[in-house]
């Protein structure tokens, strides 16, 4: 390598000042970083290096000259040899108070979200012997069972594992030197049922104990789980048991909620929260796991199992939901499963994650939506790691879920632009011949639409809009044939009119209505009969009103605008804004009123 910093095996006297997402502690060479397995933040160590990456220098401690006060002798033997725990030589306390540290990082960091507060780490009951499964890798030469060095690739055999239960250990012992025809072997076992699970079926090893089983039988809150042997269990059922309460309370359970639990994985969460629950929605994509969520659920008529991908189920489910919990893998929720979340609007959210990275991207997208965020309940689910589950729950905006009441993509466009949540609905069709006041018309047409649709929703705002073009005397709005978009249009041709839209905004609880309208002037330029004609052959001249689209390029009728440009577009943002927090609808921090920035929003008609 060249350019080279270190070399491998050099021994050099380093400052540790903070804390990698791995675990090791952090001291920096002419620029680069050096994660340091064995250090705590503030000691001053000697280090050995194990070797130089692109990006990063890899040592580990050697001799600790200056301790940190929370240093403490190791309690296991292959501690720094193993690199399986990072933390054994940290004192428990200040495990919890790095994990919750690292949560408020990655917050701030990778979510750009200050100012929340991440409430002190849940401690596990148990700091050992508290895993239910282990996978082991086997060194064939010997049949010896261990671990790898993550940097060093290096095999460690192990006689015992101090983070698993006593019944892997015993297994452990009984395997060691038996296992050469394989180069893994995977050991599940229950602390509390007693059953137990090793794969691959081992041929050559007659036993005890019995290989090759395809599911064991795990238990929590007095619920027993089928698991077969590649489906996801949690590791530490104590731990999992303070989760599943945590999950329950969070989501304010009576029993007349409607929830969903995506990636369901074999049912648990669905299991426990079933009996609190008027129906439940499980959602997950393994078929090993829905083999034995089928079973694990059987007992519990209120739940149906979804089988697919959550980006793929949660965006096609249209019934209403209370409250929604997802568990995904440490990569996260992918974008369709957030904007499903968002426009399905439960009113209670909780997001169970194992990776902070993850969690602080997407709930950084969650608040910036409908959602704010209640509390952030780290939860030590793997004691001498630096691994940290965390629980993060989320409630409903004031004034949400938005509805739009229209069918119009260039209104959709608009709220979208604007980052503002909403789900959209098709009124009725009310259009009525436009008659009397002009703003009276647009705005009584609105309310109409709005108040359809918000006799069909289930909670939340709805938004409709009504626009109308005004020569004169004169008020234009759908042409209801070419020949009246031709009328229509010729009455425009180089002249100029008015755009007044109607904005009206309906509670669906209270049934509170509020309305406003903004009038825009326009100046069209003179185009040709040809262009008209072209405008109405090949366009949809019928579904705007006085037959023309400001925003379309190839007809371009206007010359200039003066006032809102949305207005004439068919959704004034800026009176819609208005009117939405009149009502009492809170935003996100992403919420952009750009595009009417010059815009003087009109005095509402309350």
């Amino acid at each position: 390598m060249t350019n080279q910093l270190v070399e491998r095996g050099q021994r050099i006297i380093l400052q540790l000042d903070g804390m990698g997402r791995l675990g090791e502690a952090i001291a920096v060479i002419e620029g680069k970083p050096v994660f340091v397995f064995g250090g705590l933040p503030g000691e001053k160590v000697e280090v050995e290096i194990i070797r130089e990456r692109r990006h990063y220098i890899a040592a580990e401690v050697v001799n600790v000259l200056n301790p940190s006060p929370y240093r403490q002798l190791a309690p296991c033997k292959y501690f720094g040899e193993c690199t399986g725990c990072q933390w054994q030589n940290v004192v428990y306390s200040h495990q919890l108070e790095l994990k919750q540290e690292a949560v408020i990082d990655a917050f701030q960091r990778i979510g750009h979200l200050d100012g929340l507060t991440v409430l002190p780490t849940l401690p596990s009951p148990k700091q050992l012997g508290y895993r239910n499964h282990a996978r082991f890798t086997v060194r064939r030469e010997t049949g010896r069972l261990g671990y790898i060095h993550r940097e060093r690739r290096r095999f460690v055999g192990v006689d015992e594992c101090l983070l698993m239960d006593k019944s892997i250990n015993e297994h452990l012992s009984e395997l060691q030197g038996n296992c050469s025809e394989t180069s893994q072997v995977a050991v599940r076992s229950s602390p509390t049922t007693g059953s137990y699970l090793i794969q691959p079926t081992l041929k050559n090893f007659p036993g005890p104990p019995e290989t090759g089983q395809k599911t064991y039988i795990e238990s929590a809150m007095g619920v027993d789980f089928r698991v077969g042997s590649p489906s996801f269990f949690q590791v530490n059922i104590q731990q999992l048991e303070n989760l599943a309460q945590l999950v329950k309370e969070e989501l304010d359970l009576d029993g007349t909620q409607v929830i969903v639990d995506a990636y369901a994985g074999v049912g648990t969460f669905s299991a426990l929260l079933a009996p609190f629950s008027q129906k439940v929605l499980a959602i997950e994509e393994s078929s090993a796991a829905i083999d034995d969520a089928e079973l694990n659920l059987g007992a519990f008529p209120n739940v149906e199992i979804l089988k697919g991908k959550t980006e793929e189920v949660l965006p096609n489910v249209y019934e209403s939901i209370d409250a929604l919990i997802v568990d995904p893998s440490r990569a996260g929720c992918q974008r369709p499963v957030l904007d499903a979340i968002m426009r399905l609007a439960p009113k209670r959210l909780v997001y169970v994650s194992c990776d902070p990275g993850s969690l602080a991207r997407d709930i950084s997208i969650l608040v910036n939506g409908p959602y704010k965020v209640d509390s952030i309940q780290p939860l030590d689910m793997f004691p001498q790691t630096h691994h940290v589950e965390c629980i993060t729950s989320l409630s409903l905006r004031a004034g949400h879920p938005i509805t739009l009441a229209s069918k119009s993509p260039r209104r959709r466009n608009i709220l979208t632009d604007a980052n503002i949540p909403f789900n959209q609905t098709e009124p009725e069709d009310y259009e009525m011949p436009p008659e009397g006041c002009a703003e009276t018309y647009a705005i009584s047409t609105a309310l109409t639409k709005a108040k359809d649709v918000a006799k069909r929703a289930t909670g939340g705002l709805v938004i409709a809009a009504d626009s109308v073009v005004v020569m004169g005397n004169e008020i234009f709005n759908k042409p209801d044939s070419e020949y009246t978009a031709r009328i229509m249009l010729d009455k425009l041709r180089n002249s100029s009119h008015k755009v007044i839209t109607g904005v009206a905004v309906v509670n669906t609880v209270s049934n509170e209505i509020v309305t406003a309208h903004k009038t825009t002037t326009v100046h069209m330029r003179n185009y040709s009969n040809a262009e008209i004609d072209y405008w109405i052959g090949f366009s949809q001249a019928l579904d705007k009103a006085g037959g023309y689209a400001i925003q379309d390029s190839t007809f371009s009728p206007v010359q200039s605008v003066e006032g809102c440009y949305l207005n004439v577009v068919g959704l004034p943002l800026c009176i819609t804004a208005t009117l939405l927090e009149k009502m009492g609808a809170e935003f996100g921090t992403g919420i952009s009123l750009g595009l009417c920035n010059n815009c003087n929003t009109s005095k509402p008609d309350l």
